[in-house]
C-alpha cells in the first residue's frame, strides 16, 4: 500500500457505463503510515472574523467578503448523491484546477429494482476531470459514505489518495481486498489534522456517531469555507469516549463558515438522540434473564454496540459466537486495530458451538434488515449450518429496519415468533438508538456554526426541508438556504454562494458482474414478469408466400389460468388470426410482432384481466 501523498501536506491544528499496505506492528494490529501532518492547534485570532458577530447576525451572515478571500477564485460545491435518499452520499469540490471528492458511498435496492444488487451515484463528471483530482476524502466507514470507491478506483487509470480515519481505512482496504483493486493510495488522517489538496485544504475534527473514526470536514479555499459535518450526533456518554468537537465548531465559525452541509437524517425527531449507552442498560438484563441462547442482530459495521453485546454476554459468563460474512470480516478488523476487545477465550468459532450448553451463548449475526440470505434469516428458516433455535431462545433486533425494509423484518420475526423465540425490537425495549442528530441537537450545531449560507445534504425530500426550516429558525437568512437536487450545483465566491450550473447525475445499477448496463426498461420487464406474468408465443411465417408455417407455440408462467389448456387454446387462436390477417395486408416481420403481441394481450386482458410480459419470437423462413 503505497502511503505518501501527491504533495506534502502541512500539519495544523487537530442510467452510464462502469464506472472503472499495510504493516503491521508489534502487537499484529494493522496501523497506516501518517503523512506529514501538523497536529498543533492554531492560535486563535480575529482575522477574517465574519461582519457582524455578536451583533445584527442576519445582517453579518450576508456579507461574504473577507480580506482573506481571492475576488477571483470559485469553489464550486456539486452534490452527485445523497439528496434523493439516505444513501450513495457523494459531493465533489472543485476549485480552478483542483477537485476533491468527499465520500462515494452506496444504496441497497428496493422493491422498485428487482434483481439490482446495489445503486451507485453516476460519478461522470469525476472520471471526465480525472487529471483534477488530488484526493478522496472519507468521513467514515459506512457503506452509503465508501461502497462506491471499489468501482470508481477500478475506472481511474491512476492512483488516488483516499485520506480516513484508521477503522474506516481498515474497511475500506477489506472492500478492495473483496475487488481485488490495487491501485488504491489510502492515508490515514486523525482529529485536528489538516491536508492540503492544490488550493483546497480540508481539516477533520471528531464527530461521534454509530461508528468509531468518524470525523466531518473543514474545507478551505481561496473562495471561502465549507463545514461539512458528516453523519453525527451528540452523545455525550459515547462508548469509545470521542465526543463531537465544538471546539473545533466553535473556532471554524470564528475563521467564517461560508457554506454549512450538514446531515439532515432526523431533522425531523424533535428531541435529541438517546445515548447509545441506553442500548448496553437494555441489553444486559436481557442477556441476565434468557435462558437459551440469545442471538443479536444488528449491522454488521456498528462496532459500539459490538462491544456491548460483548461486555454483557462476558459479564454473565456466555461466550460470543459471530456468524454472517460481513459480521465475521468487520469483527475481525474491529478487533485487530483495537476498536473492538474482547479476549480470544470469550470468542469462539460457530462451528465449535455444539459443544456449548445454550444458556452459555450469545451470538451476533447479520440481518436486521430481513435480508433473506442473512444469517438471521437462514437461522429462522432452519437452513443455518451451525445455529439452530429452539423455543425459548431470545432473539434480539438491534436496529432500525430502513425504509421500504419493514415488510421483511416482519416476515422473519414472524418466523421466529412461530419456532417460539423470545424476540426483542425495538418497539419492545430500547435495544436500538440512532446514531443520527435529532431536532435539537442540529439546532445546536448551527447555532455554534452560524454559517453565512446552509445546504442540508444527506437525506430524503422531507429530512432537507424539515432541516432547512430548523436552520432558517436559528437565523440563517431564507435567502441564503439551499435545497439542491444530486446534480445541481452551489459556487462560492467573494460575492457569497450562488446556484451554479447542472452537472450529469444520475444512478448507476450493480445487477451481478454488470455495472451500469441494466436500464429502467430491464426493470420494467422484471417487474411486469414478477406481478403479472410472462406470456411467450413462437412461430414460423413465410414472407415470399404470405403463409403461416405449422402451429404457433404458446407457452405461460405466472399467468391465473396459464396450466388451463382452453386459456393457451384461445391465445394461439387469437394469434393465428392476427397473423394470418396481417400477412395478407403485406405486413414485414416488425408489423407481425406487432399484431401478435396485440392479440396476445387483448385476449389476457379479455378472459384473464392481466397484462402480462409478451415475448414473440417469430422466424421467417
Amino acid at each position: 500500500m503505497d502511503q505518501t501523498t501527491p504533495e506534502a501536506p502541512e500539519r495544523s491544528g487537530e442510467e452510464r457505463r462502469r464506472p472503472r499496505r499495510r504493516r503491521d506492528d508489534d502487537r499484529g494490529t494493522r496501523s497506516y503510515k501518517h503523512v506529514s501532518i501538523d497536529r498543533t492547534r492554531p492560535q486563535l485570532t480575529k482575522e477574517g472574523k465574519p461582519a457582524g458577530k455578536g451583533g445584527a447576525r442576519n445582517q453579518g451572515k450576508r456579507d461574504f467578503t473577507s480580506p482573506k478571500k481571492d475576488p477571483k477564485a470559485t469553489l464550486n460545491v456539486i452534490p452527485l448523491g445523497g439528496l434523493d435518499a439516505i444513501g450513495k452520499n457523494m459531493t465533489v469540490f472543485e476549485c480552478g484546477n483542483d477537485l476533491i471528492v468527499d465520500d462515494a458511498g452506496l444504496m441497497f435496492p428496493d422493491d422498485d429494482h428487482p434483481g439490482i444488487d446495489l445503486i451507485l451515484p453516476d460519478y461522470t463528471y469525476v472520471l471526465e476531470h480525472a487529471d483534477k483530482l488530488r484526493g478522496i476524502v472519507v468521513t467514515h466507514g459506512h457503506e452509503d459514505h465508501t461502497g462506491t470507491l471499489p468501482y470508481l478506483l477500478k475506472d481511474l487509470d491512476r492512483q488516488v489518495p483516499i485520506y480516513a480515519t484508521k477503522l474506516t481505512l481498515g474497511l475500506i482496504e477489506g472492500k478492495f481486498k473483496e475487488h481485488r483493486v490495487k491501485n488504491a493510495k489510502l492515508v490515514e488522517i486523525k482529529p485536528g489534522d489538516k491536508v492540503k489538496l492544490g488550493c483546497i485544504t480540508a481539516e477533520f475534527f471528531a464527530v461521534n456517531h454509530s461508528i468509531p473514526g468518524a470525523v466531518g470536514v473543514f474545507f478551505q479555499s481561496p473562495a471561502g469555507n465549507v463545514l461539512h459535518t458528516g453523519d453525527f450526533k451528540l452523545d455525550q456518554t459515547p462508548i469509545d469516549g470521542i465526543h463531537t468537537d465544538f471546539g473545533a465548531l466553535a473556532r471554524f465559525s470564528k475563521m467564517g463558515v461560508d457554506l454549512m452541509m450538514s446531515d439532515s437524517t432526523n431533522a425531523q425527531v424533535k428531541s435529541f438522540t438517546p445515548s447509545e449507552a441506553e442500548v448496553g442498560k437494555t441489553l444486559g438484563p436481557i442477556i441476565a434473564q434468557a435462558k437459551g441462547r440469545v442471538i443479536i442482530a444488528s449491522f454488521a459495521s456498528h462496532i459500539h454496540r459490538m462491544q456491548q453485546i460483548c461486555d454483557a454476554a462476558v459479564a454473565n459468563g456466555r461466550k460470543v459466537v459471530v456468524t454472517g460474512r460481513s459480521m465475521v470480516q468487520n469483527t475481525d478488523i474491529a478487533r485487530r486495530l483495537g476498536y473492538l476487545n474482547i479476549s480470544d477465550d470469550d470468542i469462539v468459532d460457530a462451528y465449535e458451538l455444539r459443544g456449548l450448553p445454550p444458556e452459555k451463548v450469545v451470538v451476533m449475526c447479520t440481518g436486521s434488515q430481513g435480508e433473506p440470505l442473512s444469517a438471521l434469516a437462514r437461522i429462522a428458516n432452519g437452513e443455518h449450518k451451525t445455529i439452530e433455535i429452539d423455543q425459548g431462545d431470545t432473539v434480539i433486533i438491534s436496529a432500525s429496519p430502513v425504509p421500504g425494509n419493514e415488510k421483511a423484518v416482519t416476515r422473519v420475526i414472524n418466523s421466529l415468533a412461530k419456532i417460539g423465540a423470545d424476540v426483542y425490537d425495538k418497539s419492545r425495549a430500547m435495544v436500538h438508538v440512532s446514531g443520527h442528530a435529532g431536532a435539537e441537537e442540529l439546532k445546536l450545531v448551527l447555532s455554534i456554526v452560524q454559517p453565512r449560507a446552509f445546504m442540508p445534504v444527506h437525506g430524503e425530500a422531507t429530512h432537507l426541508r424539515a432541516h432547512a426550516s430548523l436552520a432558517e429558525a436559528t437565523g440563517v437568512p431564507r435567502d441564503n438556504i439551499f435545497l439542491l437536487e444530486n446534480g445541481e450545483s452551489l459556487v462560492l465566491s467573494s460575492r457569497g454562494v450562488e446556484r451554479g450550473p447542472v452537472v450529469e447525475s444520475g444512478i448507476v445499477f450493480v445487477d451481478g458482474l454488470s455495472v451500469g448496463d441494466t436500464s429502467q426498461d430491464v426493470l420494467n420487464e422484471r417487474s411486469e414478469m414478477g406481478t403479472q406474468g410472462v406470456a411467450a408465443v413462437a412461430c414460423a411465417v413465410s414472407l415470399s408466400t404470405r403463409e403461416l408455417k405449422g402451429e404457433v407455440q404458446v407457452e405461460m408462467h405466472g399467468i391465473t389460468g396459464g396450466d388451463d389448456g382452453y386459456l393457451a387454446d384461445d391465445v394461439r387462436s387469437a394469434v393465428r388470426n392476427a397473423l394470418k390477417r396481417q400477412l395478407g395486408r403485406g405486413g414485414g416481420i416488425k408489423e407481425l410482432r406487432k399484431a401478435a403481441r396485440d392479440s396476445v394481450l387483448s385476449i389476457l386482458w379479455d378472459r384473464a384481466k392481466q397484462r402480462p410480459l409478451a415475448v414473440i419470437n417469430i422466424v421467417e423462413i
